[in-house]
């Protein structure tokens, strides 16, 4: 039986009275108290994750760009060092191996970010499909913990503890860092829907700044915050979760992102499938559901038509909202039944509880003050 792993501040989530769940291999903190609050802390103030389950892959060398433009959906050659950019890596039939972040930290060096059960499938992919260029790939993710900072004081209360002017620092932008006294990679990315930060540090310096943060954020409002308020975070920002809204037997035209794919690069893997997609048209669409009552949609219950009563999908994806005060899901449904407007039906153990199809995502940060 293989070992549980464990993050670099295992330790630290334990002295937080953290509440553990396994995930992936690794043993993450689910909860530190209230995911609510957590979750709250996040949309109004600030939040603090450990990521450091994610998996690391730098490819490196001349035709570094060349290799991850065949590899993956995307068009890396023409991102800038120091950007960032969302990404796919698919199969030959077009299916989605996992969604990434690929960093470009030099002129012929990225930084891949994976999902963390993806992790040995993405190393194996890019080494393979990188064969015939003049790159190297390797999997990095020993080298590498991963807090993020999320929410809308996440700036000012890291403002005191870096080098780094962050007003200078975009949208999808990576810069390398001190943190304290302490080397990042410091990039304004997240998963949360809310402004952030994500620090890719040393294992053996990602306990010194937890606590470092930890200390800046008191005045700020900042909580640690674990899985569970992460995936409702998400949710509300309707970002698709790999295993849920992604998965190998759909592209990403299914889950409405169509337009990570580029066909202005040459070959990569999966063009002919996702060019005749693109052509086609998905016969089934990623939705949100609002429901009308208290009882949430959760992944796997069905969909119904309420004028057949026959199940015409399914949840990937449910929770309630702490920001809307709702149940929210998302869902897979046939086209002809996903415009917004659509009443359907989720049946929640036995019971059909009506839905809204609404356009995704639930909620955007920049609607906050409106």
């Amino acid at each position: 039986m293989s070992e549980t792993l464990r993050t670099p501040l295992h330790a630290v989530h334990e002295e937080l009275g953290a509440v553990f769940t396994d995930f992936a291999g690794w043993r993450m903190p689910l909860r530190y108290g209230s995911e609510t609050a957590e979750h709250q802390a996040v949309r109004q103030a600030a939040g603090m994750f450990d990521l450091s389950h994610m998996g690391e892959i730098v490819v490196r060398g001349p035709q570094a760009g060349a290799a991850l433009d065949y590899a993956l959906v995307g068009h890396l050659s023409v991102v800038g060092v120091g950007r960032a950019r969302y990404t796919m890596i698919c199969t030959e039939s077009g299916g989605v191996l996992d969604d990434l972040v690929v960093y470009r930290t030099g002129e012929q060096e990225y930084l891949v970010v994976a999902n963390a059960a993806n992790v040995a499938v993405v190393a194996r992919e890019l080494t393979e499909r990188a064969r015939g260029f003049d790159a190297e790939v390797r999997d990095a993710s020993a080298e590498y913990a991963l807090i993020a900072v999320q929410g809308p004081r996440a700036a000012a209360l890291l403002a005191g503890l870096t080098d780094v002017d962050l007003d200078k620092v975009r949208y999808y932008a990576c810069v390398e860092a001190k943190v304290g006294k302490w080397p990042a990679l410091l990039a304004r990315t997240g998963y949360t829907g809310e402004d952030g930060f994500e620090l890719f540090l040393a294992p053996d310096d990602a306990e010194p700044v937890w606590r470092a943060v930890a200390g800046a954020g008191e005045a700020h409002g900042l909580r640690p915050a674990g899985l569970a308020c992460r995936d409702t975070l998400r949710l509300e920002a309707g970002m698709p979760l790999y295993g849920n809204e992604l998965r190998a037997d759909l592209t990403p035209y299914e889950a409405g992102l169509g337009r990570v794919v580029k066909f202005d690069h040459g070959d990569f893997v999966g063009r002919a499938a996702l060019a005749a997609r693109a052509e086609s048209g998905p016969r089934i669409s990623l939705i949100g559901l609002v429901a009308t009552g208290r009882r949430s949609p959760r992944k796997g219950y069905p969909v119904i038509d309420p004028r057949s009563d026959r199940p015409i999908g399914t949840v990937t994806s449910g929770a309630p909202s702490p920001t809307l005060g709702k149940p929210i899901a998302m869902a897979y449904v046939p086209n002809d039944q996903a415009e917004p407007g659509t009443r359907l039906c989720v049946e929640v153990r036995g019971s059909l509880e009506p839905v809204d199809v609404v356009a995704l995502p639930f909620y955007r940060a920049r609607d906050r003050h409106r």
